[in-house]
């Protein structure tokens, strides 16, 4: 592909009001596919173990290295977003979701497997800061809640469909057919997307620190490798990683701040001078962890408690995921016009009443009941991120978006890492103190599940609190940087 060909005339960075611009439509719709893979290997699990003779611990790394690639990649994505043009960004994330896609579907072994995996990974890890930052620099203010609700249609609805549609995969036949059903879909909308897409904005040139791209690689990918080795129990060699990659973390933002004086940082850390950003990286972060951390145990108790295989399991909570997604263009109409506080506040307290919810189940909790707390909180969510994504991003001048994204998508990852790790030691450690005092199998997990919930309705509390924090709307009073403008 020529260079000259993704080097094409920028496109203007504003869109005529009230219409989604073609761009972000053909990238929600790349987004939907990228994240829709990453998910959909949990069903395959026993199916890999025995095709590729692995134990369930390496086959889970499957999703693990996943995982960790997107930790270690999404914070070199501000400072790349802003060096290469938007055709050439798009062209890498789906060059190499593609080629990964293509060697998994032929992979002869689980390392080749575990590779591929690492780069669709890769290529995932471009997509959604590519998303979030063309949307920002394309739409007006005005119609931003809208657009961003229909990009939430993907980011939610996709990893909610990805068991189920597994699932459904697996009744024809080899967990092969996962990635060569994806692989002519996700090369259709590769040949589309680069046929249509212009051009946003003017790419800056600008060296790269590889001083910084190795310690936030290591950083934050050794912070979320600690922290999935909690599931394990290994307690004191993952809280050792954990602590090792919190230094490097330390060493990767005293090294950022050096380079912000030169003007060359690889994650421009002055998003967080901007006080809604903040406010709402941080309700982001905590109700990522405690929506994680519900999503890994609700599957669980359908399945270890209540006997559900997988496809009937992920059948179940299908519906909540789905009306996350769909209501996303729904609050977004309602986030332009009456602002964020009357929809992230309602939002947070449906996040903690269902949460509280999970709390008091039983052995013959009936699924109907289920099924209603994980559609409320599937609602509360979707009241919520869309307005505070729209919020956080819309303070933050046009030279940092792609630095606010970025840092926005790293979060997620490590959110979701500490909201697993947390749910998980603590439903492990009440399942075996209850096993020891000499109670049954199924009713200590059901314990130990029980005060997992209770974590996570206890971090709810502290989405609520945080969203009262929020404005209505971002402005520009009490947003201007400190200093270094």
């Amino acid at each position: 592909m020529s260079s000259r060909l993704l080097d094409s005339p920028a496109e203007p960075t504003t869109a005529a009001p009230g219409r989604t611009p073609a761009v972000i439509r053909l990238l929600v719709l790349a987004t939907f596919v990228v994240i829709l893979n990453e998910t959909i290997l949990i069903n395959a699990i026993p199916r890999l173990m025995s095709a590729l003779h692995i134990t369930e611990q390496t086959a889970q790394w499957l999703s693990t290295a996943f995982m960790l690639t997107m930790a270690a990649v999404i914070p070199i994505t501000g400072w790349f977003l802003q060096r290469v043009p938007t055709r050439a960004a798009y062209a890498t994330a789906m060059g190499l979701f593609l080629l990964g896609t293509a060697l998994a579907a032929v992979a002869p072994s689980f390392e080749v497997l575990l590779g591929a995996r690492i780069v669709q990974a890769s290529g995932t890890a471009v997509m959604m800061p590519l998303l979030m930052t063309t949307l920002m620099q394309v739409v007006p203010e005005g119609d931003r809640g809208r657009v961003m609700g229909n990009v939430s249609l993907a980011i939610s609805v996709a990893p909610a469909m990805g068991p189920t549609v597994s699932g459904v995969i697996l009744q024809f036949g080899s967990w092969r057919l996962l990635f060569a059903v994806v692989l002519p879909i996700a090369a259709v909308i590769t040949w589309s997307g680069l046929k249509q897409l212009r051009n946003v904005g003017e790419p800056r040139p600008g060296i790269i620190d590889w001083f910084s791209v190795v310690t936030a690689a290591a950083g934050f990918g050794g912070l979320v490798y600690g922290l999935s080795r909690f599931e394990g129990g290994d307690v004191r060699t993952a809280a050792a990683i954990v602590a090792a990659g919190l230094a490097t973390i330390t060493v990767f933002v005293l090294r950022q701040l050096s380079l912000q004086k030169r003007g060359v940082p690889l994650m421009d850390l002055r998003t967080l001078r901007h006080r809604t950003y903040t406010v709402a990286l941080i309700l982001m972060a905590v109700a990522f962890m405690a929506m994680l951390g519900s999503m890994m145990l609700l599957p669980l108790y359908l399945q270890n408690v209540r006997g559900l295989n997988e496809l009937q399991a992920g059948l179940l909570v299908m519906p909540g995921g789905l009306a996350m997604g769909l209501l996303g263009p729904t609050v977004g109409r309602l986030f332009d016009r009456f602002g964020g506080r009357v929809l992230v506040v309602p939002g947070a307290i449906g996040i903690m009443l269902a949460l509280a919810g999970f709390t008091q189940i039983t052995m013959t909790t009936p699924y109907w009941q289920l099924l209603a707390l994980h559609a409320l909180l599937m609602v509360g969510l979707a009241a919520t991120f869309t307005p505070v994504f729209t919020l956080g991003l819309g303070v933050l001048p046009p030279r940092l978006y792609s630095h606010g994204s970025s840092i926005l998508s790293t979060l997620q990852q490590v959110s979701a890492a500490i909201g697993t790790a947390l749910v998980i030691t603590v439903m492990s450690a009440r399942a075996d103190a209850l096993k020891s005092a000499g109670t049954a199998e199924a009713l200590a997990d059901l314990g130990g599940m029980r005060l997992a919930f209770v974590i996570g309705a206890a971090l709810s509390v502290a989405v609520v609190v945080t969203a009262l924090l929020l404005p209505a709307r971002a402005g520009n009073t009490d947003e201007l940087e400190v200093s270094g403008r």
